[in-house]
This record gives structure tokens, C-alpha cells and sequence, in this order.
């Protein structure tokens, strides 16, 4: 059994509220490292940051500190040059791609965000690099992850930037039987879906959570605290426990 946890849509900007917001998630699952139990992986999938700018990714790299091995991947409101300028000193516009190699999984972070719009892609070369990744790991589970959700959600305004999931997407999940399930961010919103016959499950927003249309014309439900998930992988299974924050 592997624990993989995920946060998504830390969107930081300088702001106390989402810093406490995001320190606040990190407090819980480190003080669950701290009593002993085994989280793998850290999953950031995507709006780090609110616009993008070098500051931003300086606080980000500031707070995201863990014991967990962090995995990080970039959305609509991130950019590619300044998060690698700040990541590796030096800036890039190619999609950034990782892959963790874990007991028993294979996590493939893909990058869906395209430069300059809010609609997500998975370009020819990301999709390739992934098929490579899988072949070369043989017969073990594999999670894939990006930024935007491959399906409509119920949410007008999200479903209109979602991802392009032509068919090639699909058939990357699709071409391999050992791929357990897909975990997105960019929705503000915790859902549980299928796409290509497998579990899709969208994680919660940290810095803010939105309304589905039937809770009111309020964009933003200010009730709700910053959210995270934990995902479940065994016996070839994904199962998903989210979790909502009273406080921060």
C-alpha cells in the first residue's frame, strides 16, 4: 500500500491568508510523518502561484519545505520561465515533467498549462516522455497527475478552461492497464469522476474553494477552509480520502 497525498491551487500572492492557508495543510501532514506514518509523496499540482511572478515562487519555495518528497507541477496561473528560473537558476519555457519512482508506483507529473491561456494541453512531446516513462518501468502501478480536469465537472466557468483531451489523452491512459487512476488540480473543488474507464479525482483548493452553480451565485464559498486529499494505492486500486481544514 502506497499513501500519496495532494494539494493543489496554493495560489501564492504575498497574502497572509494564503500563506497561513497553505502552512496550515503542511502542519497536518507533517504531524502525521511525525507520529509515524508513511506518506510517499507530496503531489503540488499546479497554481502555485497567483500570476506568475518571481516573488511569488521565492515565497512559494520558502513554505513548500516537507520530510515528504514534494512533486510539483504547474498550472494556468503559473509560469514556466519564472518557476524554473527559481527552481533551478535557470529559465525554460519547455513543459515541466517529472516522474517519482516509489515501491511498487510510478508517479508521472505532467504539465498541462499552456503559456499565456487559462485551458490546459498535454502537448505532443509531454505525452510521448509519459509513454517512455511507463515502458521503461515495467509491470508496477502508475498515477498520473496534471493540472487541469479532462471532463466537464458541473462547473461552468472551470469547464470552459478544462483540458484538451483529445484522443491522445485518452488513449494514454487507455494503452496502459497498470495506469490506476488520473489526479488533477484547478477546479477549487473536491469531485470524483471517471475518465478513459479510470478514476479521476480533483483535488481540493487550499487557497479558496468554488461553488458548484446550485449553492448561489457567490463565486467563491468562504465557508470552506483549505482542503487537501489523500490518495490510497493498493492492489492495483486508487481510493481517495479528502479532508477540509475548520481552522488556519
Amino acid at each position: 500500500m502506497v499513501v500519496v497525498a495532494q494539494i493543489s491551487d496554493l495560489h501564492f500572492n504575498g497574502t497572509d491568508d494564503h500563506r497561513h492557508r497553505v502552512r496550515a495543510v503542511l502542519d497536518y501532514l507533517h504531524s502525521t510523518v511525525d507520529g509515524g506514518a508513511q506518506i510517499a509523496a507530496l503531489l503540488v499540482t499546479g497554481d502555485l502561484t497567483d500570476e506568475g511572478l518571481p516573488a511569488e515562487y521565492a515565497e512559494a519555495a520558502t513554505e513548500l519545505r516537507s520530510p515528504i518528497p514534494i512533486v510539483t507541477l504547474l498550472g494556468n496561473h503559473d509560469d514556466r520561465a519564472a518557476f524554473t528560473a527559481e527552481r533551478d537558476g535557470v529559465a525554460s519555457t519547455a513543459p515541466v515533467n517529472s516522474a517519482l519512482h516509489l515501491d511498487g508506483l510510478l508517479i508521472l507529473a505532467l504539465d498541462s498549462s499552456i503559456p499565456g491561456r487559462s485551458d490546459g494541453y498535454l502537448s505532443d512531446e509531454t505525452i510521448d516522455w509519459a509513454r517512455a516513462q511507463i515502458a521503461e518501468a515495467g509491470d508496477v502501478d502508475v498515477l498520473l497527475t496534471w493540472h487541469h480536469p479532462p471532463v466537464h465537472l458541473g462547473m461552468p466557468y472551470m469547464d470552459s478552461i478544462c483540458l484538451d483531451a483529445d484522443e491522445r489523452v485518452t488513449a494514454l491512459v487507455q494503452d496502459h492497464p497498470n495506469v490506476v487512476g488520473v489526479v488533477t488540480g484547478h477546479a477549487h473543488s473536491p469531485a470524483a469522476t471517471v475518465f478513459a474507464d479510470r478514476p479521476l479525482i480533483v483535488a481540493p483548493g487550499v487557497a479558496s474553494t468554488l461553488n458548484l452553480p446550485v449553492e448561489g451565485p457567490d463565486w467563491v464559498n468562504a465557508s470552506q477552509g483549505p482542503g487537501f486529499a489523500l490518495h490510497v494505492i493498493d492492489e492495483h486500486r486508487l481510493t481517495t480520502h479528502f479532508r477540509m481544514l475548520s481552522s488556519w
